[in-house]
């Protein structure tokens, strides 16, 4: 319980960062196939993928929250050290993955996989370099279906191993409204101030329900992929983890590199790289 748990906020950080993928946490930390398992079947097996998904769920909302403060100051202060961090986290789950692959025969369908999802790793890192202009989140009918859709797209890539969603609403111009709306609607519950609390919920329900909706649309479609071409889609998946560095660093804006700050980047690289190791076992 207290693992799985510890699983979802890593899972969480990793969805509100962009450049780093929710998805490839799932599946460095080796819960990907059960997860989308425990999502397509929910209602089929619904005690069992409720006791499997829940705390997880705790956890990513926990982080979620934490996060939407604490990272800011993290990565304006030790945006190196944050970096690698997140770097070791996804490189930690290769050895995992290669082990889905190993001993068979790579064919050039394998590599073409491998090559085409590394370039749209890298291919989206080097677009968003770029925020799109930010969206109005002024609560009107056309901007709840707005957020619907957003949420949809949001959660769909969110659960795409390799491709960040938060790097997707970054580009749409989605990101730092939604984030911003966040953080004012804890505020506002914290502050029992009813108008915030019903500013925030007409623009976080609309979103949530999209987020839910996606979720379900696209692991369902990537059950059906895993189930009909598994090693083409581990290939793929190999492909976005070693592009999902490039994108962290193309994303990323880092001070002159110091003695000290090379020194303790190896050292959040390495510790990344374990947690991913000991939270995939």
């Amino acid at each position: 319980m207290i693992k799985r748990i510890l699983k979802g906020m890593v899972i969480g950080i990793a969805n509100i960062i962009p450049g780093v993928s929710g998805g490839t946490m799932m599946v460095a930390m080796g819960i990907y196939d059960k997860l989308i398992h425990c999502i397509t079947h929910l209602f089929s097996e619904f005690k069992k993928s409720v006791l499997f998904l829940l705390p997880i769920a705790v956890g990513m909302g926990i982080a979620i929250i934490a996060s939407s403060f604490g990272l800011e100051y993290l990565f304006a202060h030790f945006p190196i050290q944050t970096n690698l961090l997140f770097i070791g986290l996804i490189v930690g789950g290769l050895p995992a993955i290669w082990k889905k692959v190993k001993g068979n025969r790579v064919k050039p369908g394998h590599l073409l996989s491998f090559l085409v999802f590394f370039a749209l790793v890298a291919g989206l890192a080097i677009l968003g370099e770029t925020e799109g202009s930010a969206a109005s989140l002024t609560f009107n009918a056309v901007n709840v279906a707005k957020l619907f859709g957003v949420g949809v797209i949001a959660s769909a890539t969110m659960i795409i191993p390799g491709v960040s969603g938060s790097m997707v609403l970054l580009l749409i111009g989605y990101y730092n409204p939604i984030l911003t709306a966040i953080n004012d609607f804890i505020r506002s519950l914290a502050a029992f101030d009813m108008a915030g609390i019903l500013q925030g919920i007409g623009v976080l329900a609309p979103f949530g329900v999209g987020v839910v909706i996606g979720i379900f649309a696209i692991a369902k479609l990537i059950e059906i992929i895993f189930e009909r071409f598994p090693l083409y889609a581990y290939w793929a998946i190999i492909g976005l983890i070693v592009a999902s560095p490039v994108a962290i660093i193309a994303m990323g804006t880092f001070p002159a590199v110091t003695v000290l700050r090379a020194l303790t980047g190896v050292i959040a690289l390495a510790v990344g790289f374990v947690i991913a190791l000991k939270l995939g076992e």
